[in-house]
């Protein structure tokens, strides 16, 4: 396979606290429970596109606590060489999770935030025009990445989440594939209906696929040529973390295997639809077999 596949992205640290209640001004109080899992959107789509079946490389920084995420990814069949420790503190989010199920979140960036231009060019100078990189908005440098990718020549994936300020700003006219979701199209367009946000954001950028996903109205795909709706499958849904970052891993490494737009959204749809109906983040994202069992549950074993 000529072609290769970056990821750059961030890795994280779930750090859970089941509370009775959300702790509240100067008071303190026990968690009755605690567990670590491993995150980040970098991570979970780099594990989805790996499942897939596709050869991906992750680049991103971790701090001295983050050694496990390099070993959750290897397991999967991610490629590290381009993963470097900072020594400094992996990038975490500290979330309490009340008896009613509500959370609340304290994010701190950490070594998520130590990707330089340095070490970007450094990564970048192993790929070349036609590769596929990988962006979320979770590491530093976002703009940097955009605009080196373009020059080279890569294909751009990007999920523009979280959104910000900062990359409503951002050229994206290099991208090649933007994935995002209804709240985060309202944000970027100021539309509220899915077409007309694929019609502003197609007008902005008349080279770019834009992929909305509509949770349970599924998700849509349109360029300047074509517009088509992927339904969802039906699911029993149990946890719908990483959903999107497992439809985002199966639609690239479904478009790097020469399928056609409409085969990677039915392959990305299907994933994601696996993946709601069991627990957990990293852990819920199906391999291919789990997959094609679903699309074709009448094909011999």
């Amino acid at each position: 396979m000529g072609m290769k596949i970056l990821n750059f992205g961030s890795l994280n640290i779930d750090k859970v606290y089941k509370v009775p209640h959300f702790v509240r001004p100067g008071e303190t109080i026990s968690s009755l429970g605690y567990e670590c899992f491993p995150g980040g959107k970098g991570l979970n789509q780099s594990i989805a596109v790996s499942r897939a079946g596709a050869e991906i490389w992750h680049a991103g920084t971790i701090g001295k606590d983050g050694l496990f995420l390099k070993e959750i990814l290897e397991k999967s069949g991610v490629k590290t060489c381009y993963l470097r420790d900072s020594g400094q503190i992996t990038g975490h989010a500290l979330i309490q999770v009340s008896g009613e199920g509500e959370n609340c979140i304290i994010l701190f960036n950490g070594s998520n935030y130590e990707n330089d231009r340095a070490f970007i060019d450094d990564v970048l100078k192993d790929f070349s025009e036609g590769d596929i990189l990988l962006l979320q908005n979770e590491i530093s440098n976002l703009d940097y990445l955009l605009q080196r990718g373009k020059e080279k020549g890569l294909r751009i994936m990007l999920n523009p989440s979280p959104m910000d300020e900062n990359l409503r700003n951002m050229d994206l006219s290099g991208v090649t594939w933007l994935m995002l979701n209804e709240t985060e199209g309202k944000e970027m367009t100021g539309e509220s209906e899915a077409a007309r946000i694929a019609d502003a954001l197609v007008g902005r950028y008349p080279r770019m696929n834009v992929i909305l996903t509509l949770g349970k109205d599924g998700a849509l795909y349109q360029n300047g040529e074509k517009r088509f709706k992927q339904p969802c499958f039906p699911a029993e849904t149990v946890d719908t973390t990483a959903a999107g970052d497992t439809f985002t891993g199966y639609f690239i490494a479904s478009s790097a295997f020469g399928k056609t737009e409409e085969e990677a959204m039915k392959t990305a749809a299907c994933a994601a639809a696996v993946t709601v109906s069991r627990e957990g983040a990293a852990v819920s994202i199906p391999v291919m077999a789990d997959v094609d069992a679903r699309i074709n549950p009448t094909a011999p074993v």
